[in-house]
């Protein structure tokens, strides 16, 4: 969940470690820090709070040098507090490490180095890795043997940066687990847990996988694998975004600009991929493993979070319309649940904006440890979840800084619509229904651009509303799941307590919350289930609930029962979650900002959850 940031080259390193960690505030954190390595000394800052305060801190003014490591922490293992915020030091101050992750074991390496004679400082896990290295380098090994000694007795998740006064021109990084990249420029390397610390430096970017420990020392690298002295050959990646798409680009909040970017993600995600003539979906990514599925007889979808509902809503897409049975798992669950998968007739296809989310790799790891075909549809290009499945698909999004997902989760949304026609195809779906498909979703990105329109007036409504403290939000088969991202919105960002549930299930309980004080968000568009969501509103209108409806454009019957209407452009049943999405999440914007809210960083929140 925290932010790493690394350099070494020949420039001063500390302007460059504070902007690396102002791209990762979008993670979520609640401390920083930054230790630099000069003449023989490592000099440390540190601070609760924001990175700007570090930058302001009295302590910056003793931080030069050439090399040097950096870190945003989300507390884990002990509160918020200077001492708690890395970087971590060993009991000589020669030692320094950033960690992201979790040391599963650190209980039981601390207490046998504390009887050894160290003294923590700390409350944290990552702590015991400066304090086994020092231990290492005590007994005689050199400083890399010395990481890698220490990071076998490691349990856990770990992307891991040190540096050390006895070789002040090397800087060593490992990962397990947790992301952690190498931007390649000139004479000089920047290391960072995501690309956006990186991108305004270098293009370049080589990414570290598991159990693998790069030196990094005179504008020279090598990277050998944690068990053994075996180089490994890895090749340089383009990433194919620049910082200019991170920037606001004139908006008030990342989430508002992403949000406005939503018909040109849904393109991106669309581009080369529609045969409209054919009525097919051409996912290259699957070539290889497309016998394959053609054979499966049942297909598990996993994730976590705004990835899960979208997940809901794939599964609706492909039993519909591929009559291939489907299952969507909570990915924390499915780890533990012991499921059921048979080699040759099932798949699982994990769904992750970042491709790092800690419970949905179980899964992957799950999958393959049953011999079955794992797939995956992930935003970052080499991204852990990218290099661990059978086969996948890139979303081609871009750049998501807003914490709170908006233009990733229509991204998946249209990646499960075309699965959903690839599914299809390969078995009973006629040619006609493939193309109907294929058109419909060509025209997507236009009637996203339609209800961006809405935005003023969607304000407006949220005026009206922001002032209520719960809120319900129901739909049935396709927006069911879009009832739940909805409520997830407004709960992420604007902290007003928020349900989500089936329309149908209303008188089944939830109906007793009912009041004037308890407004309900209906989605209600013109589709196979209209006349049952009607029905569930007039049942909320008898005891006087506010409601505010989503429908589709020319619908009349809505104004009667609804105190607010907002109207989408009419497409096929399956597409309808795309479009229904997006008044919701404007509703929740406007919502936080009416309220005062960090839109872009809400409280407890990360963009990347990297432990369980």
């Amino acid at each position: 969940m925290c932010g790493i940031v690394g350099y070494i080259g020949k420039r001063e390193a500390a302007p460059v470690l504070l902007d690396g960690l102002k791209r990762l505030e979008y993670r979520g954190y609640d401390s920083a820090g930054i230790a630099i390595l000069k003449e023989g000394a490592i000099n440390v800052a540190k601070v609760v709070g924001r990175v700007k305060q570090l930058a302001e801190s009295d302590r910056m003014s003793t931080l030069q040098g050439t090399t040097g490591i950096a870190h945003t922490r989300w507390a884990t293992h002990g509160k918020p507090s200077e001492r708690n915020a890395h970087p971590h030091g060993d009991c000589t101050s020669t030692i320094f490490v950033v960690h992201n992750g979790i040391i599963e074991n650190y209980k039981e390496l601390k207490r046998n180095l504390e009887e050894e004679g160290h003294t923590f400082k700390s409350e944290t896990d990552t702590e015991v890795v400066a304090h086994l290295v020092e231990k290492f380098k005590k007994e005689g090994n050199d400083f890399e043997t010395s990481v890698k000694k220490s990071l076998k007795l490691v349990k856990g998740a770990y992307a891991i940066l040190v540096m050390t006064t006895s070789e002040p021109a090397t800087l060593i990084a490992a990962r397990l687990s947790s992301p952690l990249r190498i931007g390649m420029g000139n004479d000089e390397f920047i290391v960072a847990s995501d690309p956006s610390a990186i991108l305004n430096y270098t293009q370049e970017i080589l990414t570290l996988k598991d159990e693998e420990v790069a030196v990094l020392k005179d504008g020279e690298f090598t990277i050998t694998s944690l068990n053994g002295d075996r180089v490994i050959d890895r090749e340089v990646e383009k990433i194919d975004w620049d910082m200019e798409q991170a920037e606001k680009g004139g908006f008030a909040h990342f989430m508002l600009k992403e949000i406005f970017e939503q018909p040109e993600t849904i393109e991106n995600s669309l581009r080369g991929r529609v045969i409209v003539d054919e009525g097919l979906a051409k996912l290259g990514g699957f070539n290889a493993v497309k016998d394959e599925l053609r054979e499966i007889e049942r297909l598990t979808i996993v994730a976590c979070g705004t990835a899960y509902y979208a997940g809901q809503v794939g599964e609706y897409m492909i039993e519909e319309y591929a009559e291939l049975p489907v299952e969507t798992c909570i990915a924390s669950e499915f780890r533990y649940r012991k499921p059921i998968l048979t080699p040759k007739k099932d798949a699982v296809l994990v769904l992750s904006q970042s491709g790092e989310t800690a419970d949905t790799l179980a899964a992957v790891s799950e999958a393959r440890e049953k011999g079955v075909l794992s797939l995956g549809i992930v935003n970052v290009t080499g991204s852990t979840i990218a290099q661990n499945t059978d086969a996948g698909i890139y979303n081609h999004a871009g750049p998501e800084i807003g914490v709170a997902s908006t233009k990733v989760f229509v991204s998946q949304l249209t990646v499960l619509s075309l699965l959903a026609l690839f599914f299809g195809r390969q078995r009973h779906m006629s040619l006609t229904m493939g193309k109907r498909i294929a058109e419909e979703l060509l025209k997507i990105p236009d009637h996203v651009r339609t209800i961006l329109t809405m935005n003023d007036s969607i304000l407006e409504i949220a005026k009206r509303y922001v002032n209520y403290s719960d809120f319900y939000f129901l739909g049935r088969k396709y927006n069911y799941p879009i009832a739940l991202e909805g409520a997830l919105k407004l709960k992420e960002i604007s902290y007003i307590h928020a349900e989500g549930g089936s329309s149908g299930e209303l008188k089944h309980g939830p109906i007793a919350m009912i009041d004037p004080n308890f407004p309900s968000i209906f989605i209600c568009p013109k589709d196979s289930v209209y006349e049952k969501n009607l029905s569930n509103m007039e049942e909320v209108k008898a005891r006087q609930g506010k409601i505010i409806a989503i429908g589709t454009e020319g619908d009349d019957e809505l104004g009667k029962i609804a105190d607010d209407v907002i109207l989408i452009p009419k497409t096929l049943e399956m597409l309808t979650p795309i479009l229904s999405v997006i008044p919701l999440q404007f509703f929740a914007y406007h919502a936080a900002v009416l309220k005062g809210k960090d839109v872009d960083k809400p409280r407890n929140l990360a963009k990347s959850v990297t432990v369980e």
